[in-house]
């Protein structure tokens, strides 16, 4: 990941305090990482190395314990997510319709990789394998928006529709 995509943790009070509580609820069950990281995960949006290492100190086991299931799991997200979410559909349907050039378009004008979140945490990318709405490919998914039927060139005007929401 490139230096200018690392966004730095900014964990408040209330939420490490949330944290704990959640920590201290689940401690003495078995199989409890599971829904503190579900927990930490909701009151953060992601699992940042600071919020892993939290878990792991309030549980008594290893960081890499932590890490290891949060990373087996595609629920749980390492990185943030942006205000605005953007998906792109990768399934056959739409990749046959060109929905990598899509992808590619976001990418360029965003200045970032698919996973990954804007500096300015507006926006965050990921694909997906299918949305199920294989007769508007090529698909992408804004927040709760579907657009379908896209070309590169019509990405930089939905991205824009974005920056005052």
């Amino acid at each position: 990941m490139n230096e200018k995509n690392l966004i730095p943790f900014n964990g408040t009070e209330v939420q490490e305090k949330e944290l704990m509580e959640v920590i201290a609820a689940h401690r003495d069950q078995d199989g409890g990482l599971m829904p503190i990281l579900q927990k930490a995960q909701g009151i953060y949006g992601y699992l940042p190395i600071e919020v892993q290492t939290m878990i792991a100190d309030g549980l008594g086991i290893s960081l890499s314990e932590v890490y290891g299931v949060a990373t087996f799991y595609s629920q749980f997200s390492l990185t943030p997510k942006g205000e605005h979410r953007i998906s792109v559909c990768l399934g056959t349907a739409c990749y046959v319709k060109g929905s990598d050039k899509i992808l590619e378009a976001v990418e360029s004008k965003l200045g970032i990789k698919s996973g990954e979140c804007t500096p300015d945490g507006k926006f965050s990318i990921d694909s997906c394998r299918c949305v199920g709405a294989c007769g508007l490919a090529p698909v992408m998914l804004v927040d709760e928006d579907v657009y379908g039927k896209l070309t590169p060139d019509q990405v930089d005007g939905i991205l824009k529709s974005y920056l005052d929401k």
